[in-house]
């Protein structure tokens, strides 16, 4: 009923044909939803009853960690498993153009051939946090397109790319030895949002040690043991362990109950992200306002009007 009743529209069969396994529909449902189309929130809405089955796997690291290399080996160990796999590259923006590196899909296009892994790359678009505004939407396609797992790998700035642990059920941070990773500075952010710990590039002198901090700093950890591991992506050792952890922490979440407050959670952010980025639109849609923003904007910098009070007469109008 549901699938016929969307048929009625253009977007409904494109999403008909989206949920028949139709490549080329999943990627133009991504386009929209990434483009913040009106299409691509019919799309979100027609295809949301079938989200919620995916497991959901946030991989984040400083820049130069391998976040891609593992993400690809990680890819083929879930395929060896007969897992389908949805994989989406979060790439940084050009300040200039907006647009994307889009190097993943350049360093992962030995997995194009393969139509149970379905990779996508997209840029934040200036949105902090490791992610795109729109990724949560695109995981919903790929969770409606049948994947069995959904990996997103962040861009890889930093210290405060935590929004990933309220997108994915499962979060992967990645560290390296010798990369200058500071474990203190690490306990404030990224440290707390793992799931899974990686010291990637093993074979690197200073790994043992580095895992040996990492255990150090999570020991008197409250809630339940994160695992520390050691892979070497670029030959896929570890990768099986790594593939047994993340599978394991989703057991773990379905039999305590945690997967339910965890969607409960990621849903709350959602509505929340997506409320502020609405009201902020229909803000600066006026042109009076952009005017007045401008001006405000200018004062602050001439220090005629301090930050606060200028928020307040540009909402109020005054």
């Amino acid at each position: 009923m549901a699938a016929a009743a969307a048929s009625a529209s253009p977007v409904g069969d494109l999403t008909d044909r989206l949920l028949a396994g139709d490549r080329r529909a999943l990627a133009r449902v991504l386009t929209l939803i990434e483009d913040g189309t009106p299409e691509g929130r019919e799309a979100l809405r027609i295809l949301y009853s079938r989200t919620g089955r995916a497991h959901t796997i946030g991989v984040t690291g400083a820049p130069g960690s391998g976040k891609s290399t593992l993400v690809y080996a990680l890819t083929l160990e879930l395929r060896a498993r007969g897992r389908s796999v949805g994989i989406v590259a979060v790439d940084p923006s050009s300040a200039f153009s907006r647009g994307a590196v889009l190097g993943d899909r350049i360093r992962m296009q030995e997995l194009a051939s393969d139509r149970e892994v379905f990779i996508r790359s997209m840029a934040t678009r200036g949105f902090p946090g490791g992610i795109a505004a729109t990724t949560p939407g695109v995981v919903a396609a790929l969770d409606a397109s049948g994947k069995d797992v959904v990996i997103v790998e962040t861009v890889g700035a930093g210290q405060d790319e935590v929004d990933i642990a309220s997108a994915a059920q499962t979060t992967v941070v990645v560290n390296t030895p010798s990369a200058g990773d500071d474990v203190q500075a690490m306990k404030a952010g990224l440290l707390e949002a793992a799931d899974v710990l990686i010291v990637n590039k093993a074979d690197l002198p200073g790994a043992d040690a580095l895992a040996a901090q990492l255990s150090a700093a999570l020991a008197t950890a409250p809630g339940a043991a994160v695992p520390v591991l050691q892979t070497v992506a670029t030959t896929s050792e570890g990768v099986s362990a790594l593939a047994d952890a993340v599978e394991a922490h989703r057991r773990r979440l379905e039999h305590s109950g945690e997967l339910e407050r965890c969607r409960l959670e990621q849903a709350r952010n959602q509505v929340l992200a997506l409320l502020r980025h609405r009201l902020l639109d229909d803000l600066l849609r006026s042109p009076e306002t952009a005017k007045s923003l401008e001006r405000l904007i200018g004062e602050v910098a001439c220090r005629q009007t301090d930050p606060y009070t200028a928020v307040d007469r540009l909402i109020s109008g005054s």
